[in-house]
């Protein structure tokens, strides 16, 4: 495994990140890359508060755990059982955008999905797939919706 060609994805738990996790993995496994997946904390992080009971007032160490939560939930809905070897989670504490411009100075890929949690439905790429595309020291790729149907040859 090529440890200093690894590929790293953005999780947030929606299912743009998901469908960029499953592909992410596919082409880890191809390049016998390792895979990095990143999940970012921003200063204001209203999606993970949302998933803390009501009364309480997250603390960093809360929302980091609610953080690695999502991600595991992601993993378990892209993989399964069956985790690509040498793949790493971490939690980076900044605005996503970012963190994964930073953590893919040491990347072969960068792979994000197209839409995240949060913004506008209407639009067609979010601020964070945006600014990677647009900023990162590797190539981009960004993945849109998984619609579950099977193509040829794929």
């Amino acid at each position: 495994m090529n440890a200093d060609q690894r590929i790293v994805v953005g999780v947030d738990g929606s299912d743009f990140s998901t469908t960029a996790l499953r592909l992410a993995g596919r082409l880890a496994r191809s390049l016998d890359a390792p895979l990095a997946v990143v999940t970012c904390l921003g200063s204001s992080d209203h999606f993970l508060a949302s998933h803390l009971p009501e009364e309480s007032s997250p603390t960093t160490t809360e929302l980091e755990e609610t953080a690695k939560r999502l991600v595991d939930e992601s993993l378990d809905r892209a993989f399964g059982g069956d985790m690509p070897q040498g793949l790493t989670r971490t939690v980076k504490f900044g605005p996503p955008a970012k963190v994964l411009v930073e953590e893919s100075r040491d990347a072969q890929l960068l792979v994000v999905g197209r839409r995240g949690r949060g913004g506008f439905l209407a639009q067609i790429m979010g601020s964070v797939s945006g600014a990677c595309a647009a900023h990162a020291h590797c190539p981009v790729l960004v993945v849109g919706e998984d619609t579950g149907k099977t193509r040829p040859g794929g």
